[in-house]
């Protein structure tokens, strides 16, 4: 048997292939979690992925939350055996009695997850919930398990695609292997490659009041948009749910700047038709110069810009301006689990840590509130333990420096 920190290891690293998390949802696998409700006449179901510091839900029907906190998730117990995890009564179960999701919401009372393995290693969970206790039968069992294969094979077919089914352009994994190509192309030649990220502004309120059929027409519209005012050879991506990257080769900064100006305001022109009237669409757009460093840490600084226009009022575009020296060639990208201590050890979070150098790393977390300006860090796999200092911290991603 693994060491829990080895099969955290070859779990993450399985995900990072998949490039599954944080994309957005997809009927394939909203039509495998709706079935699994249906045939076992449950309330909820999910399509779980586990990654350093959450459960992160690719489809959940019966639920409205996208993520949650990994330690007490009863996915987590499950993907640490082979056989599929069966709990009839969750308050008779000593290990789930007390557990917050079974006390607090959603107030799992009965819970079957079938384990998603890939490459030898479990890297999520088929789930079925209910609110009350019940029985599951072998028969149910070998039931829901082929129901994970067929989800496993659809993760397997979905790897071999390029393309975002609803909006025509790129998915994210193709989005970042054409940014790679463009990279390594522009380094060669001397060639300005400009990245940019954008957000479309207030989204989950268009899928509040109108649902999703119009959030999905917006995002068909901000796509067309963005083809109207692009370039032939400029590139497209959605990288989640209302987020979308472009790519603009042989443009510098300044130029680049200008073009996703002129894009901005061809999406705000745009309008989408709902029961109500016309919605106009507005998005926030960061943009960053490729200067020779890896692909990922362009299209991290575009992501950095683009919360900045967020929060300067949102609406605008932002540029990336460096403000220190380019990321020390010595620091790794990484996709690792990790733990923050602090309190002298009374308080902890779970982290997933992406980025890695003997002076720093890039963490990303559940949420930065409760995040003190100094604590600890610590990666099993690495066995690191290291003080450290908060830098700067985004949304849910935390920037340190070790002491």
């Amino acid at each position: 048997m693994l060491a829990d920190h080895d099969n955290d290891e070859r779990r993450l690293e399985t995900l990072a292939d998949l490039d599954i998390l944080d994309t957005p949802r997809e009927i394939a696998f909203d039509r495998i979690t709706a079935l699994t409700r249906k045939l076992f006449r449950v309330p909820m179901s999910t399509l779980t992925f586990i990654d350093g510091h959450r459960q992160w839900f690719k489809s959940a029907d019966g639920l409205e939350d996208r993520e949650r906190e990994r330690r007490p998730a009863l996915c987590n117990f499950a993907i640490g055996q082979n056989e599929p995890l069966i709990v009839p009564d969750t308050h008779r179960d000593p290990r789930f009695a007390d557990n917050v999701f079974v006390r607090g919401r959603p107030f799992i009372r009965f819970y079957a997850g079938a384990q998603l393995k890939i490459s030898g290693v479990n890297v999520g969970t088929l789930c079925a919930m209910d609110t009350n206790p019940r029985e599951f039968n072998d028969e149910s069992v070998a039931m829901l398990m082929d129901l994970a294969a067929i989800a496993v094979d659809e993760l397997t077919l979905r790897n071999l695609t390029l393309q975002d089914s609803l909006t025509g352009t790129l998915s994210r994994r193709g989005f970042r292997s054409e940014g790679e190509r463009l990279a390594s192309l522009a380094k060669r030649h001397g060639h300005k490659l400009t990245c940019a990220v954008f957000d479309i502004d207030h989204f989950k309120s268009i899928n509040d009041r109108f649902g999703h059929a119009i959030g999905d027409a917006a995002l068909v519209a901000v796509a067309q948009a963005c083809r109207s005012s692009l370039r032939a050879s400029d590139v497209i991506g959605r990288l989640g749910g209302e987020e979308f990257g472009i790519l603009l080769p042989h443009t510098d900064l300044a130029d680049g700047i200008a073009v996703l100006e002129k894009t901005r305001r061809t999406i705000q022109a745009s309008l989408v038709e709902t029961p109500c009237g016309p919605l106009q669409v507005t998005c926030s757009v960061g943009g960053a110069a490729f200067s020779g460093q890896p692909f990922e840490d362009t299209l991290r600084c575009a992501d950095l810009a683009m919360y900045s226009a967020k929060d300067a009022g949102r609406n605008k575009v932002i540029a990336w301006v460096d403000a220190a020296p380019p990321l020390s060639p010595a620091t790794r990208r990484v996709f690792k689990s990790g733990q923050i201590t602090f309190n002298a050890g009374r308080s902890s979070f779970d982290c997933t840590v992406r980025k890695l150098s003997d002076e720093s790393a890039t963490l990303e977390v559940l949420s930065t509130a409760d995040i003190p300006l100094k604590f600890k860090l610590a990666i099993a796999s690495e066995g690191l333990s290291r003080a450290c200092r908060l830098i700067s911290k985004s949304d849910k991603k935390l920037e340190i420096a070790f002491l």
